[in-house]
């Protein structure tokens, strides 16, 4: 009997824990993950530090469209800075005439700004995104 208790207590202890771990590693994740993969959209997150303004941090990656891709009306908490990489996009900042970009263009996307980005080029395109961020908040806000 005491054997079949220490066992019940093992598998517990491994159920904890386990929980445990995946809470722990999706607090660290999550904050990379609040960008939603989209289909036709890739992102790749390359750097991320904490800056000298207390309470920001900077964040890096590059977003690969297919062609016709859109990612639709959302904000950050913070500026992006993009330079396109490759390809043509076009980018819709609420309130402003479209800009159509191609690679070595760059666009400065003010603090909660709502936005819009579409390849309208015939093969893929590529953008380098900067993000300078308030720390802890969801990176992307779609727009309702």
């Amino acid at each position: 009997m005491l054997l079949y208790k220490i066992s019940i207590m093992e598998k517990y202890r491994k159920i904890i824990f386990s929980a445990t771990l995946a809470l722990v590693l999706s607090a660290f994740i999550a904050p990379f993950s609040t960008f939603a993969q989209k289909a036709g959209i890739t992102r790749t997150n390359h750097q991320r530090h904490d800056i000298s303004v207390p309470g920001y941090e900077t964040i890096q990656a590059s977003i690969a469209f297919e062609p016709g891709v859109r990612f639709g009306m959302h904000a950050h908490p913070g500026e992006e800075v993009i330079y396109v990489l490759k390809g043509t996009f076009e980018y819709q900042i609420e309130g402003e005439k479209p800009v159509r970009l191609k690679a070595g263009d760059v666009l400065f996307i003010p603090a909660g700004k709502n936005h819009q980005a579409k390849n309208v080029g015939k093969n893929k395109a590529v953008e380098l995104a900067t993000y300078i961020v308030e720390k802890g908040k969801t990176l992307v806000v779609m727009k309702p």
